[in-house]
């Protein structure tokens, strides 16, 4: 069984190519891709070669973490039946090509315990659930708080404001640089940092993956403060000690999602009490993706850009 897959041979080298899959186990499912969306975190890295090192990492590569699409091959008793609308993180089932996110296709095959069963009226907005359960991971669980200030109105910073207003917590406050990024809120406010006088900012969540605005973070922040890193960060992490010392900051890692995220994103979505709306700025035919990645990376407008894996060549 033959699909037709994203591959990335090296830094900036990538194309659509036809590759084997391997063949489905008694458990598999085989899942036939509609739409997956292209990471302008980690994907980037790996386009750009400066992602750092990772098990099961390496060229060639299968990008894509975000994908949604149908069931068409499943066993009795792995739960699912063709037809049923499906989440998918990924999947490592190429032939010469690593899987190590492995989404970015035409068809893929996984075990059942992969994938999460969602609303066929999703669409294309089905492909974000990775990066809602990514916002979600940050903020829930024992002595963590909800934000009152994100750093960066990417889609990651605005399903952070979302959540914090569905969990019925004040409206945080958003800091944005790039003015083109400060329109889309709803129900809280998207400023340039340098307007902010406030300095007790008590939980901080920087969305952006910049280094550089942790000084500018433990300045706004009261005494006992937390800033939260939930961007992924290719270069050390430092920080002038006095004012940290001085408020005495404390600084937690947010890491990826777990399967409990991903259910309890799906049903605050299903609820109506978390939107996925809005957040797809570009789409663009699978067939195309050597251009659409590029203009996901480099083109500052471009929120989320979706590939529709439909009647791709």
């Amino acid at each position: 069984m033959d699909t037709r897959a994203v591959l990335l041979k090296g830094p900036r080298d990538l194309d659509v190519d036809t590759l084997s899959l391997k063949a489905p186990g008694a458990e598999d499912l085989v899942v036939e891709i509609s739409h997956s969306g292209i990471s302008t975190g980690t994907e980037k890295l790996f386009w750009t070669g400066q992602m750092p090192p990772f098990p099961g990492m390496g060229y060639p590569l299968v990008p894509g973490y975000e994908a949604a699409g149908e069931v068409v091959e499943a066993p009795v008793s792995s739960g699912f039946r063709p037809g049923d609308r499906v989440f998918v993180p990924g999947a490592n089932c190429y032939e010469g090509a690593f899987g190590l996110f492995g989404g970015a296709a035409a068809r893929v095959v996984t075990a059942p315990g992969r994938v999460t069963r969602i609303d066929a009226g999703l669409g294309a907005s089905g492909a974000l659930l990775a990066l809602a359960a990514t916002a979600r991971h940050a903020m829930a669980g024992l002595n963590k708080s909800v934000p009152d200030l994100i750093v960066g109105h990417g889609v990651l910073g605005r399903l952070l404001a979302r959540l914090t207003i569905a969990a019925g917590a004040p409206a945080p406050m958003v800091w944005e640089i790039d003015p083109s990024r400060r329109t889309g809120a709803k129900g809280y406010q998207v400023i340039d940092p340098k307007d902010d006088t406030r300095r007790d900012y008590m939980s901080v969540y920087d969305a952006s993956g910049s280094v550089e605005v942790l000084n500018d973070l433990i300045g706004c922040m009261g005494k006992g403060g937390e800033i939260v890193l939930a961007g992924f960060y290719t270069t050390p992490i430092s920080f002038a000690f006095p004012p940290a010392f001085m408020k005495e900051a404390r600084f937690r890692v947010a890491a990826e999602w777990t399967r409990d995220d991903l259910h309890a994103t799906r049903a605050l979505v299903e609820a109506g009490m978390l939107s996925l709306d809005d957040l797809i700025t570009h789409r663009a035919p699978a067939g195309d993706a050597k251009t659409a990645y590029e203009q996901a990376f480099t083109d500052a407008d471009c929120l989320k850009m979706i590939l529709d894996w439909k009647d791709v060549a």
